[in-house]
């Protein structure tokens, strides 16, 4: 193997991720390393790869939402992924927005009865 490759242990420590992970990306056809024998070797499109799993996975996007960015990428090239993602992030910000947002008054909502039992206010 070349210098680029890297080995299953590799990978695993390179983004602390557990074998059982790994394996499951492969399962899942996400990640698709070279193999010789048992021995599985990734090149740096798998690590690329790697690095768009684990950031979308980051922001809270589905394997399955993550999967069609690589499709993309792969079918129709770079720039359909670009405006994909975009679609795809646009639709978790304002999802996320809303969370923050319900968030906040549920944060306001139990001060204010906390304020109030501490007071003896409490009904």
């Amino acid at each position: 193997m070349t210098d680029d490759m890297l080995s299953f242990k590799e990978m695993c420590a390179k983004f602390a991720v557990t074998p059982r992970t790994l394996r499951y990306y492969e399962y899942i056809e996400l990640l698709q390393p070279h193999k010789e024998g048992r021995t599985r070797f990734y090149g740096p499109e798998e690590v690329q790869r790697m690095q768009v799993i684990l950031r979308g996975k980051r922001f809270g996007f589905s394997l399955e939402e993550i999967r069609q960015w690589l499709i993309l990428s792969q079918t129709e090239g770079n720039e359909a992924q670009r405006r994909g993602i975009v679609a795809i992030a646009e639709r978790k910000l304002d999802e996320l927005i809303r969370q923050r947002e319900a968030l906040e008054s549920a944060i306001a909502d139990l001060q204010e009865m906390r304020d109030a039992a501490a007071a003896g206010q409490l009904s």
